[in-house]
């Protein structure tokens, strides 16, 4: 099934593959750029840090020697990041040998393939305040265009548009309006969504996150021990705060499972429903079909 899929695929033109977390993203891509030549491009916002490869399923040394690849773990832990700066780091590579762009921050395809609004930076102390609020109170505040365009109970999306609108004084929605053309258009990619069937992801993801405990993810998290900072977006990372309460004997191997077997579900289906929402013109390919070759 693999083989077919690269068959298909024009090797002159980017390909842009999308999909929830351990739908075998990762593997398609590897694939592609074994077959055809190409560069691997990171489209995570969890694997652009140097602190995390084991805990957010960046591809291995092993993977990394088999194929070029870019943007992952090229940023320290501490580093502030964003769309806008990956977008700015993957346009000059679209530009060199044929980008493969994997991941699963659907903002990232998004601002390729849709454009990308030039949202003003936000100033530290509207950040500071909004890392204090309560989710509840910044949906209050938020105009009800901008809140029924974004995914409320993902704490990162509603406190982007709480900073916009309280930096700039307008809000998200008018941004997102003047959006300038995309940077890809329709036909300069190819876009591949992966199809994955909710009980097949959600036993994935458990044997994933074990693997993960078993594989070096605690190392990680003892490494990162004197540095953490829960307001840093790398350590919102799925799966830190499980294993960091391992280490810390807050919770067994089998707890930490469960518990972040959990929330990566529910971050899975917010993708689920993103990818649905946003490439349903897409390419969509069944991962069960691509596991078993």
């Amino acid at each position: 099934m693999i083989r077919d899929v690269v068959a298909r695929l024009d090797p002159a033109r980017p390909v842009l593959i999308a999909g929830p977390t351990a739908s075998g993203k990762s593997a398609l891509a590897l694939a592609i750029a074994e077959a055809q030549g190409g560069v691997i491009v990171n489209a995570d916002a969890s694997q652009v840090y140097d602190c995390w490869r084991v805990i957010t399923a960046r591809p291995s040394t092993e993977e990394e020697a088999r194929a070029p690849h870019a943007l992952y773990g090229h940023l320290p832990y501490d580093a502030p990041y964003s769309v806008g700066h990956w977008t700015r780091e993957v346009v000059p590579l679209l530009d060199g040998p044929r980008p493969i762009i994997v991941g699963g921050t659907g903002l990232y395809f998004s601002a390729l393939v849709e454009g990308l609004a030039e949202i003003p930076a936000t100033p530290d102390h509207i950040r500071d305040a909004a890392d204090a609020m309560a989710l509840a109170d910044m949906i209050t505040a938020l105009d009800p265009e901008t809140a029924a365009r974004i995914d409320l109970a993902n704490r990162a999306r509603v406190q982007r548009a709480w900073e916009v609108l309280q930096a700039t004084g307008r809000p998200l929605a008018h941004w997102q309006d003047a959006t300038p053309p995309p940077i890809l258009a329709a036909d300069q990619f190819q876009g591949i969504v992966m199809d994955s069937p909710r009980d097949w992801l959600n036993a994935r993801i458990a044997r994933r996150f074990d693997a993960m405990l078993r594989g070096g993810a605690l190392d990680e998290v003892r490494a990162m021990e004197d540095r953490f900072d829960h307001a840093l977006p790398s350590c919102k990372a799925i799966g830190v705060a499980e294993a960091r309460d391992v280490v810390a004997g807050r919770m067994t191997h089998d707890q930490a499972v469960d518990a972040a077997t959990i929330a990566t579900r529910q971050y899975a289906k917010r993708q689920r429903t993103w990818f649905r929402a946003r490439f349903a013109d897409w390419h969509w390919v069944p991962s069960v079909t691509l596991a078993e070759n």
